[in-house]
């Protein structure tokens, strides 16, 4: 079926993200006016990142499962995750695909409490990879503590900044500077050696592999070094939709959810044919998409004890840093039917 998938603007420059993060443009964002929505037969605008995380709605949209379920889902593709949750708050989005990065969705709704609810999220530790370091492939580099000085590229956004932050430094790398460049120019970036290293996402571990340019120096690194136990579920990236959304089409709500669902039934039970729906959304084609490790997926209905526990900590990191300027209870964030 034919895509409809909406680029948007580039990112903004660091200097205005940090803005953004921290107080008028923000602000901003939650004054600026929505737009009108008819009633009846809504256009679901669903904000992705190109990763591997996402995967579940790639499918579901390629598959149909949304036109099946007589839906008009609308895929808006962004530079990062901060543009996502950004998107939310201006009212140029309803929600997120899985892999935007939950502690972004966390910054919006200290903006504006109750702005979305999650219902899915995209666990992944050192069997279910998502997240890694990367390195050049013939460097001599054996550990993550071995980065210790060097430039290390990641992911934009506060999200990324903060882990690979705190992973470097708990992983003994003291004195390494972390850059922010797109995740498509990851595996690049280190090939031209403008870093030594970077913390970032699937697909780009296996782009790197195979073009011979990179390796995977670690896998399931905030597990490791940021829950304590590299299987421990890390629940990075959530799909979610707009509180404002869910109360205006609640009909519409439940059907997109359910057609969701489909999509991560796929990638659970049939993972071979759902990884070739990556392709025009990340940044690997045709049959390399075999080789990309998958993260596991986690619905709101599924969530025990020890996952909100999980989830809980991960939050509670940004706030011990500075970055969310109040406690987020992970448990008002869950998406009830």
């Amino acid at each position: 079926m034919t895509k409809s998938i909406i680029k948007t603007a580039a990112l903004p420059d660091a200097g205005r993200r940090r803005t953004l993060l921290t107080g008028a443009a923000v602000l901003g964002a939650v004054a600026a006016p929505r737009f009108a929505r008819a009633q009846s037969a809504p256009k679901i605008r669903i904000g992705f990142w190109p990763v591997a995380a996402a995967l579940p709605f790639f499918a579901a949209v390629e598959k149909g499962y949304f036109k099946d379920a007589g839906l008009d889902v609308e895929a808006q593709k962004f530079a990062g995750a901060q543009q996502v949750m950004e998107g939310m708050l201006a009212g140029r989005c309803d929600g997120s695909a899985n892999g935007v990065g939950a502690a972004n969705l966390a910054i919006g709704e200290i903006a504006q409490p109750g702005m979305f609810k999650i219902f899915c999220t995209n666990p992944s530790n050192a069997t279910n990879v998502l997240e890694e370091f990367l390195v050049a492939k013939d460097s001599a580099y054996k550990t993550a503590a071995d980065l210790k000085g060097k430039k290390i590229g990641c992911g934009p956004g506060i999200q990324n900044v903060t882990l690979a932050k705190t992973m470097l430094e708990r992983a003994g790398a003291a004195g390494a500077t972390v850059i922010e460049l797109p995740i498509g120019q990851h595996v690049a970036a280190i090939a031209a050696g403008q870093v030594d290293g970077v913390y970032t996402l699937e697909p780009t571990g296996t782009v790197g592999r195979l073009n011979g340019t990179t390796r995977v120096l670690e896998a399931g690194v905030v597990a490791h070094y940021i829950l304590g136990d590299p299987q421990a579920p890390w629940h990075g990236g959530a799909a979610s939709l707009t509180t404002d959304f869910i109360k205006k089409y609640p009909e519409a709500t439940a059907k997109y959810i359910a057609a969701y669902k489909r999509g991560i039934q796929l990638v659970r039970e049939h993972p071979d044919d759902a990884r070739q729906y990556m392709k025009g959304y990340t940044a690997i084609e045709g049959p390399l998409t075999k080789e990309v490790p998958l993260a596991a997926y986690m619905t709101y209905d599924e969530f025990k004890p020890s996952d909100v526990a999980y989830f809980q900590k991960f939050y509670d990191l940004f706030t011990e840093k500075g970055i969310f300027s109040q406690k987020v209870d992970v448990t008002k964030l869950l998406y009830k039917a």
